[in-house]
C-alpha cells in the first residue's frame, strides 16, 4: 500500500523507492522534521540514544493497566469466558505478564531521569525491581480500597441497581481504579508512569485526577465528566463529588528566577464525609470541614468549618455583609 505507515521503507530506501513515484515533498518534510528534532534536543541539552527507546510508551501502559484491572476484578473486568474455578490461575498469569512489562517501563523512566548520573546499570536494575515488587505488594490493599469505593457509589446513587453495575458502567469508578494504581506509582518514585496511567483514564472518562492527590476510601464521583483534582489535594474518607467539580490552585508561587515552584501545597483539603455538588470550584489550600456540603456552582476560596452548608446564596450574603462592614 503506498504510504502505508505500518510497512515503512527499509533503511537506506526512500518512499519513492516503494511507490515508484513521489506524490508529496517528503524528502523536504523529513529533512525539516529532522532539523526540528535536533534543534529541540540541543535546546534541552539531550541526545537521542541510538537503538533504544528513550521514554515509556502510553500504548504499552494501556495494556498493563488493562491487565491489572482484570487481575483486580477477574470475574468482572477479566475475560468474558473466565470460569470461577480458573480465577487464581488467571490472576497469577496476568499479574506475571503485566508486572514484567511494567518493569521494562520503570527501567525506561529511571534511565531517563538519571541519564546524567554515573551510576546506572546494576543499581538502576535493583531499584526498578524494588519499585515493581512494592507495587505488586500494594495490589491487595488497592483491591480492598476499591471495594469500599464501589460500595460507596452504590449507597450514594439511587439509580444504581447493583455493585456490579457500578463496577462495569460508572466512569467515576474507572477513574478511581486508575488513580489507586497511579498514586502508588507516584509514591514509589515513577511520576511519569503514574501520570500516564492517570491520563489514560482521563482520556476515557473526562475525569482528571493527578496521581499525587491523596484520596481516602469510600470515594465516589457521580457522573464525573469535567472533574479536576489537583496534585496536592487531600480528600478524606467517604467523600462524594459530582460532575464539573474542580479542586484547583488559586495561585502559583514562583522561585527567585521567576519559574513556577513545584510541589507546593496549593490545592484544597477535603475532610471526611463531605459532599460537593455539580459545578463547584474550590481553589487554594483551603480546608472544607468534616460533614460539610458545598452547593452547585459555588466558587469557594476560603476554608469552612465542619458541618457547613455553603450555597451561592450564602456566599452572596457573606459578600454583602463584608461590603457593608
Amino acid at each position: 500500500m503506498p504510504g502505508d505507515l505500518r510497512n515503512p521503507a527499509p533503511a537506506g530506501h526512500s518512499p519513492a523507492d516503494q511507490t515508484g513515484s513521489l506524490q508529496w515533498p517528503l524528502h523536504e518534510v523529513v529533512a525539516e522534521l529532522h532539523a526540528a528534532r535536533n534543534d529541540w534536543r540541543a535546546a534541552q541539552h539531550r541526545e537521542a540514544e541510538p537503538g533504544s527507546r528513550e521514554l515509556p510508551s502510553r500504548e504499552v501502559l494501556t495494556t498493563v493497566t488493562h491487565d491489572l484491572r482484570g487481575a483486580l476484578f477477574p470475574l468482572r473486568l477479566g475475560p468474558a469466558d473466565l470460569p470461577p474455578a480458573s480465577e487464581d490461575s488467571f490472576v497469577g498469569f496476568t499479574l506475571d505478564r503485566a508486572l514484567n512489562i511494567l518493569l521494562g517501563q520503570v527501567r525506561l523512566e529511571l534511565r531517563f531521569t538519571r541519564r546524567h548520573e554515573a551510576a546506572e546499570g546494576p543499581a538502576l536494575e535493583v531499584r526498578a525491581r524494588e519499585i515493581v515488587r512494592e507495587f505488586a505488594l500494594q495490589l491487595p490493599g488497592i483491591r480492598r480500597q476499591l471495594d469500599r469505593d464501589v460500595e460507596a457509589a452504590y449507597a450514594g446513587d439511587p439509580a444504581a441497581r447493583s455493585v456490579d453495575e457500578i463496577l462495569l458502567c460508572y466512569p467515576g469508578i474507572e477513574a478511581v481504579i486508575h488513580h489507586r494504581m497511579a498514586h502508588q506509582l507516584y509514591r514509589l518514585g515513577v511520576p511519569l508512569l503514574a501520570r500516564m496511567v492517570a491520563e489514560i483514564a482521563h482520556s476515557d472518562t473526562g475525569i482528571d485526577i493527578h496521581p499525587g492527590a491523596r484520596i481516602g476510601t469510600g470515594f465516589f464521583i457521580d457522573h464525573g465528566t469535567g472533574v479536576v483534582i489537583g496534585e496536592t489535594a487531600v480528600i478524606g474518607e467517604r467523600v462524594r463529588i459530582y460532575q464539573n467539580v474542580t479542586l484547583g490552585a488559586k495561585r502559583f508561587d514562583t522561585d527567585a528566577s521567576g519559574a513556577l515552584a513545584k510541589g507546593q501545597p496549593r490545592h484544597p483539603i477535603i475532610e471526611d464525609q463531605v459532599v460537593i455538588y455539580a459545578g463547584a470550584t474550590l481553589l487554594g489550600r483551603i480546608t472544607v470541614g468534616r460533614g460539610s456540603a458545598i452547593g452547585g456552582n459555588v466558587w469557594l476560596t476560603h476554608s469552612v468549618q465542619a458541618g457547613s452548608v455553603v450555597t451561592q446564596a450564602s456566599i452572596r450574603h457573606e459578600t454583602a455583609a463584608g461590603e457593608k462592614s
